[in-house]
């Protein structure tokens, strides 16, 4: 089982490295990370309003916030520190998210293997059995070289992080 407190680092890492990127102008925050599951946390804001009229979240932002949080539940799910870039993504929008609400994604990988690891989501706001959106994910994993040779890269970063 990897290190769940480098793979925390890491989301940290990624989601501050790079001002202006989908991560901070979204303002996702992971609120919670666990051996292959994740909840993060999508706040409201004007910027990601797909509907001015509605004041309704962007398809796009939900995605978003699907895809990275299945991401790290699958980067969560290895034995080892590395990064699985998103091979497919399914999302099925079951309702609009209410306006000027947080939405909240809850993901879980289900399966790993050599090469692919299964996820699954829920994107919700205030009750997790009235979804706004489902996902299943399907990320590729990185050549054991690869991944050895990136977390050697990664770690200085990660031991320097609080």
């Amino acid at each position: 089982m990897a290190d769940l407190d480098k793979i925390r680092k890491l989301c940290k890492l990624m989601i501050n490295a790079n001002p202006g990127d989908h991560f901070s102008t979204l303002g996702l925050r992971f609120v919670r990370i666990e051996q292959g599951k994740t909840v993060a946390e999508l706040p409201y804001s004007e910027g990601i309003v797909g509907n001015p009229e509605t004041g309704v979240i962007h398809g796009g932002a939900l995605t978003a916030l699907l895809d990275s949080s299945c991401g790290f539940a699958a980067v969560a799910a290895l034995d080892e520190l590395s990064l699985c870039p998103t091979m497919d993504l399914r999302v099925d929008y079951m309702r609009p998210a209410e306006p000027h609400k947080p939405v909240y994604a809850m993901a879980e990988a289900y399966r790993v293997t050599r090469q692919v690891v299964f996820c699954k989501g829920v994107a919700y706001q205030d009750d997790i059995d009235k979804p706004v959106a489902l996902c299943v994910a399907n990320f590729t994993r990185l050549d054991p070289e690869i991944s050895a040779e990136m977390a050697k890269m990664i770690e200085p970063f990660l031991d320097g992080m609080e």
